[in-house]
């Protein structure tokens, strides 16, 4: 699959890695492009089993199938509206979470969410997916926590669309859960503000915890 991961911070770099180890071709774009740059050869350091990256500017959007908004909520809301109809017709992930600076308050309205929000402003035929929200960068990294893999929440309004973001989950190592249409972000966004402040209280433990679903 073409992936183009918009942003190149820590969040970036986990997702990334998770493509890579599943053989797509990632190209990262960013506004500093020399950050961008930097996460390339950073990434192209390592065995990614078949992975291609590179770097390039946001015409890498036009050529992607898939496109993950790897930035933070105002940021993903108005790239949305921006690309227009760039991105018609391909699928949008949102991993933002809306929360304020001290991460204690969602900032979206109740009975909306951040993921909602950008497909709103996005173009009509855009297949938004909320992915990657409930996983911290450095558990993505690694894949795993305690050699458990970690479980990816997927919510989204288009069938197909969320099998696409299932299989790359699958193709990285990940376990992916399908919760069903796209409003259930609200509960995913809630989830993780949840477990953001449980982090702080136990004083961040290098955010390396994660949610799991465990079924007998």
């Amino acid at each position: 699959m073409q992936i183009t991961i918009v942003g190149a911070g820590n969040m970036a770099r986990g997702i990334a890695t998770r493509a890579l180890l599943g053989g797509h071709t990632v190209t990262v774009t960013a506004k500093d492009a020399g950050k961008a740059v930097g996460l390339v050869d950073e990434l192209r350091t390592r065995d990614h089993r078949g992975g291609l990256i590179g770097a390039a500017d946001d015409s890498a959007v036009d050529t992607a199938e898939l496109v993950v908004l790897a930035v933070p909520f105002d940021a993903a809301r108005q790239l949305a509206a921006s690309y227009g109809t760039r991105l018609s017709g391909k699928v949008l992930v949102d991993i933002s979470n809306p929360v304020d600076a001290s991460l204690d308050e969602l900032v979206v309205t109740p009975g909306t969410s951040a993921a909602e929000q950008i497909a709103e402003s996005a173009a009509p035929d855009v297949r938004v997916v909320k992915a990657f929200n409930t996983t911290f960068a450095t558990t993505l990294a690694a894949g795993q926590v305690d050699g458990i893999p970690l479980d990816v929440f997927i919510a989204g309004d288009d069938e197909t669309a969320r099998k696409q973001v299932a299989d790359l989950v699958t193709s990285g190592g990940l376990n992916p859960v399908d919760v069903g249409a796209l409003r259930h972000a609200r509960q995913l966004e809630g989830f993780q503000l949840l477990h953001m402040a449980l982090q702080i209280r136990e004083g961040g433990h290098g955010w390396a915890s994660t949610i799991k679903i465990v079924t007998p």
